[in-house]
């Protein structure tokens, strides 16, 4: 793993340039300057450094700032990319399979709340049928910019590693079927996990790959020979690595090893505490280098809101201290994790550099969506999306677009 790099620095100006707005400059727009914070870049760790916010972007012109810019003394706390999370499937009460127009903008506010500025939001296995109706209804709030987009988790899967999938509702991946889910997205399906192995599931990938969808391998009991077999179609993503899948052997190596050693897989942890041993996230680390490790959350609808019944698509769900679990069989369904718990557990007690983390959590899965562009890490003429933590990593502050959704906390 890399060493941090640390360097001096009173200002951003010495970042690579991203990406300018068509409008250029937004002289006029309100500005607000963050000082004096440890702030995290492509190029490493900038002490003492300056970040400058017009409008909704990070300012191309660092040394710029108008007399009247809102100031925040940020010495001692860090600031980072907001995060991006591919793999969410609601919170604060809200289910994104199941909730309103009105409950889904809740659940996507409660994770913006712990940091999290893009996310997609996945769905559960549920009737063709009304899946394709939800596909409709979250693809309106993605082209409204509330979700970077639809992740579909089943009902393509494998109903011997289901896990709080329902059984009887699971299909082999017809390609005509998830063509009709792409169609029902209207362009705003981002990601479809499959158990590759299944009858159809290497034609599946290979129409996602043609439609500009991410094939995702996941809830699979391939062989490591049909895993390869689906990476060559063009499969890039591991589902939640390690959950729902088999063990890594010494003799059938499975899905695992295959999705570890292929440098075009980004591979997404849960990392909670509960779904992974320390030991097996810093494994896929190492085996994967920190720029194909995507932190997901892979939340449900307790995330952010507490310990209770909820509903999983038609699965009963029992939440006691922060673990999901199926009422029925036992299984553990989907997590009530949020990125600012993730970062901050990856630190100080995974003891990841803070570097990779980051790409981690922001820069990574921003590549992995196509919208490093625009989010991901903190560049002159980037979205104005951050996040304040302290020096424990506790998080203090979140912008989105320019907006304060949490005015920093630096007292």
């Amino acid at each position: 793993m890399a060493a941090q790099q640390n360097r001096r620095s009173p200002v951003l100006s010495g970042a690579p340039e991203g990406p300018r707005s068509s409008g250029g400059s937004s002289r006029g727009a309100p500005c607000t300057v963050l000082s004096g914070a440890r702030v995290v870049l492509p190029t490493g760790i900038v002490d003492g450094g300056r970040v400058i916010v017009e409008g909704t972007r990070i300012a191309e012109d660092a040394a710029g700032a108008a007399e009247s810019a809102e100031v925040f003394d940020l010495t001692g706390h860090w600031l980072v990319p907001g995060f991006v999370d591919v793999h969410n499937h609601g919170g604060g009460g809200a289910s994104f399979t199941s909730g309103t127009a009105e409950e889904i903008l809740r659940g996507i506010h409660t994770h913006r709340l712990h940091g999290t500025t893009t996310l997609v939001a996945s769905t559960v296995t549920v009737d063709m049928g009304f899946l394709a109706e939800r596909a409709g209804l979250l693809s309106e709030l993605a082209e409204q910019g509330e979700i970077a987009g639809i992740h579909f988790e089943g009902p393509f899967i494998s109903p011997c590693r289901k896990g709080a999938h329902s059984e009887e509702l699971l299909r082999d991946p017809d390609p005509a079927e998830v063509r009709k889910l792409i169609d029902a997205a209207r362009g705003q399906a981002r990601m479809v996990t499959l158990a590759t192995e299944l009858p159809g599931g290497i034609d599946s990938v290979q129409l996602l790959v043609e439609h500009g969808v991410i094939a995702a391998v996941g809830h699979t009991d391939a062989s490591y020979e049909q895993t390869v077999e689906a990476i060559d179609a063009g499969a890039t993503v591991a589902t939640h690595l390690f959950n729902a899948m088999p063990v890594l052997g010494h003799r059938a190596p499975g899905p695992v090893a295959a999705l570890l050693e292929d440098e075009r897989v980004t591979v997404e942890l849960i990392n909670d505490g509960i779904h992974l041993h320390p030991a097996s996230l810093e494994l896929a680390f190492r085996h994967a280098g920190g720029d194909r490790v995507a932190f997901i959350t892979d939340a449900m609808d307790a995330a952010g809101f507490g310990d209770g019944r909820y509903q999983l698509g038609p699965l009963e769900v029992e939440v006691s201290e922060g673990v999901a679990r199926l009422v029925e069989g036992g299984s553990i369904a989907g997590s009530t994790l949020t990125m600012d718990r993730a970062f901050q557990r990856a630190v100080t007690v995974d003891r990841l550099p803070v570097e990779e983390v980051v790409a981690a959590i922001s820069a990574n899965p921003a590549k992995l969506l196509g919208i490093y562009d625009r989010v991901g890490s903190l560049e002159p003429g980037k979205d104005a999306d951050l996040v304040v933590l302290d020096a424990e990593f506790a998080l203090r502050g979140v912008m989105r677009r320019g907006e304060w959704l949490r005015v920093p906390s630096t007292g």
